[in-house]
């Protein structure tokens, strides 16, 4: 690993950072990397974003709510997607 490798990881956590932050309050689809063959796709509210992680509040039906959380370097190893479903707009890593 090259000492430029860590820095490039870091800035392109830090766009994927300042991307999700955008979609606070938006509807969003999440497509997510179970394992096995396994995928999930959901769509919620993208409710609140922290330094390492970001909550999305997913309706569960029966009047439940569900919240669900992914970091953000979750994102750029492609283990969860998230699109913007007004838009189809998606955050990845670039």
């Amino acid at each position: 690993m090259k000492e430029g490798d860590s820095v490039a990881k870091n800035n392109d956590l830090a766009q994927i950072r300042r991307d999700v932050e955008h979609l606070v309050g938006e509807k969003v689809r999440l497509k997510a990397n179970k394992g096995r063959k396994k995928i999930s796709v959901k769509e919620g509210i993208l409710e609140k974003t922290y330094p390492n992680i970001f909550v999305v509040c997913i309706d569960g039906g029966y009047n439940t709510v569900r919240r669900v959380s992914y970091s953000y370097s979750d994102i750029l190893t492609e283990t969860v997607e998230i699109t913007l479903c007004d838009n189809e707009k998606k955050i990845q890593a670039s």
